[in-house]
């Protein structure tokens, strides 16, 4: 049975102790290990553990230190790749049966630069099929679950990563975020999630190197350790030619002072119907911050939610170009969900597509001017609270019709305008007693300020500690 204390300790501190010697990487993976044989039973929150690899890179580590060798900022700490992230020689399956027995023969650009900064990958974390969702249930790896409640989704697509920095599998996993995929996650099990600006990580694990809506990130227990992640993955890279190519200063944590900082308040964006428990949580943040210093005023961005319906068209026409070609071999053993989604994708005019840049437009246009008065937005980062574990028979209450949005997601639509990055922070737990996140989004490329504001609801507001799962004992 794991060590809890070693399991929730910061990937910042578990670099730190490794590199001083205090603690042994050897020690560290196989804890890491036993955490995930204690929990993944109930929670499946990974596709594939590389145990052996794992502790044999261990080894490596720990004989690195020993030689007093340079050592990157994450050597031998623990961390966890999503499984649509390409590895070389170690099957990624997209959550999907079209790709089982996929094995490429590249590592993704991320995952270079992770082994390069030292970190030990222990696993791929499930997704649902393709990343299409924001609940992680697929046809090839089933149903992921929320370590605060085995009822509940963990979210998704990034479900997985979330549900095991959650539960102290690992204190750092790697997410991709084309629509909320690393924030629905990160705010449903209550720890934190980064959609950098376009291109501030480089992104080339896509048959297209011009997609404008995809993002990798980190999902993480502190704003810190999010940091750290975006330190040793920023690029620039020739891997993806959208990579920004003025890297950050992210050597050192960055301060929480947010004296003078102006932060734009919107809790419905202008149209979300956000239960009352969240609305109270967000609030709670944005007067921590008014504690700490910051400027918070209340504007009204007057989104109406037909963003969403933008962004919906978006994703059909994606799933429709990078997997349709799939159906015709795999449709009894894809996701329903899936296929609807290629079929109306598929459907789509040239010309119907295109205008879906007015859309964005438009939005741009709505969100711009409250950027340039303030320092970040700070909205929800979900409306309402995780949906159940299974979509299977699960039928949604009917909306009632009072033309406002009811969708749980708030997140897709930032997807909208890419180079914007936005982090969401955990800021206490809804009626049901599960994760509430706050969402911050700040101006175009400018990742250090929001996660600067990020720190400072953290430092702010007390911790939400670990969930239930924690405490309970191996193979619940």
């Amino acid at each position: 049975m794991a060590d809890l204390d070693l399991a929730f300790m910061p990937a910042t501190e578990q670099a730190k102790l490794v590199a001083s010697g205090d603690l042994s990487p050897v020690e560290l993976i196989d804890n890491a290990l036993d955490r995930i044989a204690d929990v993944d039973p109930a929670l499946n929150c990974f596709a594939f553990v590389w145990a052996d690899e794992a502790r044999a890179a261990a080894r490596r580590a720990a004989d690195a230190v020993s030689a007093g060798a340079r050592l990157g900022a994450l050597h031998g700490v623990p961390i966890a790749l999503k499984d649509t992230t390409p590895t070389k020689g170690h099957t990624t399956t997209l959550g999907s049966f079209t790709h089982e027995n996929w094995v490429p023969d590249t590592n993704a650009a991320i995952a270079v630069a992770l082994e390069a900064a030292g970190a030990i990958v222990v696993g791929k974390t499930t997704s649902p099929e393709f990343a299409h969702l924001y609940v992680t249930e697929s046809p090839l790896w089933g149903v992921t679950r929320n370590p605060w409640n085995l009822d509940r989704t963990p979210g998704g697509s990034s479900g997985g990563s979330g549900a095991a920095v959650a539960s102290g599998c690992v204190s750092l996993a790697e997410g991709s975020d084309m629509g909320g995929s690393v924030r629905i996650p990160a705010a449903w099990c209550g720890v934190v999630g980064l959609k950098p600006g376009l291109g501030r990580i480089p992104m080339d694990v896509l048959p297209a190197l011009f997609d404008n809506i995809s993002h990798h990130g980190p999902l993480a227990r502190t704003v810190d350790e999010a940091r750290l992640f975006l330190a040793v993955t920023q690029g620039p890279s020739d891997a993806d030619i959208l990579s920004v190519t003025s890297p950050l200063d992210l050597s050192a944590p960055l301060h929480d002072d947010v004296a003078g900082i102006r932060v734009a308040l919107s809790v419905d964006l202008g149209a979300w119907a956000v239960d009352p428990s969240i609305e109270a949580a967000v609030r709670g943040a944005a007067a921590a911050l008014a504690d700490a210093g910051a400027i918070v005023t209340e504007v009204d961005p007057g989104l109406t939610g037909h963003e969403e319906e933008a962004w919906d068209r978006l994703w059909e026409v994606f799933m429709a170009t990078y997997y349709g070609h799939l159906v015709a071999e795999f449709r009894e053993r894809m996701d329903p969900n899936v296929l609807g989604l290629i079929e109306r994708g598929e459907a789509m005019s040239a010309v119907e597509y295109k205008r879906i840049e007015f859309d964005r437009t438009a939005m741009w246009k709505r969100i711009a001017p409250i950027l340039a008065d303030h320092h970040v937005l700070l909205c929800p980062t979900m409306a309402q609270g995780p949906l159940p574990a299974s979509l299977d028979g699960f039928e949604a209450p009917t909306p009632p019709d009072d033309g406002r949005c009811h969708s749980p997601d708030m997140t897709a639509i930032f997807n909208l305008i890419s180079p914007c990055p936005v982090v969401t922070v955990p800021c206490g737990f809804d009626a049901d007693q599960m994760p509430v996140g706050a969402q911050i989004v700040g101006r175009r490329w400018d990742e250090t300020t929001v996660l600067r504001v990020g720190a400072a609801i953290e430092a702010a507001l007390a911790p939400l500690g670990r969930p239930s799962l924690a405490d309970e004992t191996p193979g619940v």
